[in-house]
């Protein structure tokens, strides 16, 4: 029968390993030795859920009504509807292509916009527009747009 092969890769990894798990329990000593947290000591988690070795005042624990618990997405009510519009200033638009896109005025979003969505006129950059947003091809279009005085 044969013997198992120790060659050096497989002593070295072995080596290592036992380093390691030298150098763990050495660092597990210095916590004890340093005042760290011992197994048979209780730690507490306050009202601002902070970690303390004092129990919790009870006076100042919250009540939580049960009812109050939403899971999952609330649902929408008829005001949360976002406004379909939106105004922006045309950053970058190529008559000769036909295409540009638009910087939204609220977030630092852009958007694509190709010259048959344009509703009177030409484009061009700085102009303030107005125009929806609809999920195309390649991600989000403008359409419907407008200049703004």
């Amino acid at each position: 029968m044969a013997r198992p092969q120790e060659t050096f890769g497989k002593k070295e990894r072995e080596k290592k390993r036992l380093k390691k798990a030298e150098d763990k329990r050495k660092k597990r000593e210095a916590r004890k030795e340093a005042g760290g947290i011992e197994q048979n000591e209780f730690v507490y988690v306050n009202h601002l859920g902070q970690l303390v070795d004092t129990p919790p005042d009870p006076s100042l624990k919250e009540e939580i009504n049960v009812e109050d618990i939403v899971l999952g997405v609330p649902k929408k009510e008829e005001g949360d509807v976002p406004n379909p519009i939106h105004t922006g200033f045309v950053e970058f638009f190529d008559a000769s292509k036909g295409f540009g896109f638009i910087k939204d005025s609220d977030t630092p979003e852009k958007y694509f916009v190709h010259i048959s969505e344009v509703k009177d006129g030409e484009l061009k950059e700085g102009n303030k527009v107005s125009y929806e947003i609809e999920k195309g091809q390649k991600g989000w279009n403008a359409v419907r747009v407008n200049k703004v005085s």
